[in-house]
């Protein structure tokens, strides 16, 4: 018996290009995965909340999120966007919530919840799933397609849809079928520092400006950063490991970080400290601060590393102490030397070529039949839920496609 369609990889890709390649008209969908469990990933994204999609609505803005494949998402996006997500998943029953960040998470809090709802819909409209059933070879046909799988098992297809993610399984078979595929590197990682001088202050989240020096390439963000017992993380720093990726692994993730502790120019900090000298001239430096916003462990920290005694009222700082913690404050320099583990959702910059898909079908142009979405491909997001959108749009427009 042929299939209309196998699709290789039992994720959040495969999953919403089955339910929506049946509902669209297709009557015998299979998903193959290599595992012994389905939806693994959606099961431990978001320290198993699963971060499903992000309520950015405005396209112009979402795609923004994306250091590759920006062009192509826009497209996709007018068909298929975060909106539509929400909407899909709550008319399945699954209700949602939006948090202050924009993350959209199921109401219970539970990534089950999301599987259940992915598994029932598939099984509903008759899709067959099979664990266990690796792929290891494709072979075109005249018809369509032999698929092997281990154990000398075969089925054929009419149709393919690789939505393997971030495996090297699926860049394999893609490239045995006359794909190129760009070599993929870590994405969304934390960063380690050679300095310990705030290494104390472990667990310290705080609003920042960041800027990164990669080979001469400067890169800049704001947002929340995290200290680490080794250096820096947070979404500030995913965010900017996520766009500068493959300059960071060209050079060995060694690079030079500068944060602006109060996201304020010299001079703005330089007249506060000033005026706070005045009115505080009797008060130890260490126990009274002029930034509100900065928490007591790292403002201690700050002052240490710098070289101001603690015991040091304010009247007795120098012009020239008072430079030293400026700079520290609006600039402070820290040596990346490595990068920290993978983020949560073990994401990667590379895959297939996006020269050689077809956006409107997600249709191989290359070879005739054969279709992908989701992290296969050379497309990936910050953290936020952008890698699941852009897994629900590709596969729905896949699977609309097939037809």
């Amino acid at each position: 018996m042929i299939s209309d369609l196998v699709i290789i990889g039992g994720g959040a890709s495969g999953f919403m290009g089955a339910i929506t390649a049946v509902q669209s008209g297709l009557r015998s969908v299979v998903i193959l995965e290599s595992t012994l469990k389905v939806l693994e990933k959606v099961r431990i994204s978001g320290g198993g909340r699963c971060n499903l999609t992000n309520s950015c609505w405005d396209i112009s803005n979402l795609v923004n999120n994306y250091p590759r494949g920006e062009k192509q998402l826009i497209g996709l996006f007018n068909r298929f966007s975060t909106i539509d997500a929400y909407d899909w998943f709550q008319k399945r029953g699954l209700p949602l919530k939006v948090e202050k960040d924009g993350r959209v998470f199921p109401s219970s809090d539970s990534s089950y919840d999301v599987i259940k709802c992915l598994f029932n819909e598939a099984n509903d409209l008759g899709v067959k799933v099979f664990t266990n059933s690796h792929v290891k070879q494709v072979i075109r046909i005249d018809d369509g397609f032999n698929v092997l799988v281990k154990g000398s098992n075969y089925y054929k297809a009419k149709n393919i849809l690789i939505c393997t993610g971030g495996h090297p399984s699926g860049r394999r078979l893609a490239k045995s079928l006359g794909h190129s595929i760009i070599p993929p590197v870590p994405s969304l990682f934390s960063f380690s520092t050679a300095e310990n001088e705030i290494k104390t202050c472990s667990g310290i989240t705080l609003d920042v400006q960041v800027r990164l020096t990669v080979n001469n390439k400067k890169y800049s963000e704001t947002g929340s950063i995290l200290v680490t017992h080794k250096g820096f993380s947070g979404p500030v720093i995913l965010r900017l490991s996520a766009f500068c990726a493959r300059n960071l692994y060209a050079n060995n993730y060694k690079c030079e970080l500068k944060i602006n502790w109060l996201c304020m120019k010299e001079n703005e900090v330089r007249s506060k400290i000033d005026l706070y000298k005045l009115e505080n001239v009797k008060k130890l430096v260490l126990k009274n601060k002029p930034f509100s916003k900065l928490p007591k462990r790292l403002w201690k920290a700050l002052l240490l590393s710098v070289g101001i005694d603690c015991q040091l009222k304010w009247a007795d700082l120098s012009k020239c102490e008072e430079e030293l913690l400026v700079k520290c404050l609006t600039n402070k320099r820290f040596s990346v030397i490595s990068r920290g583990p993978f983020g949560e959702e073990f994401v990667t910059a590379g895959g297939v070529s996006l020269k050689e898909i077809n956006f409107k079908t997600m249709e191989s142009k290359i070879c005739k039949g054969l279709f992908f979405a989701g992290e296969v491909l050379d497309i990936d997001g910050i953290t936020g839920g952008f890698n699941f959108q852009h897994c629900w749009t590709s596969a729905w427009v896949a699977g609309n496609s097939v037809v």
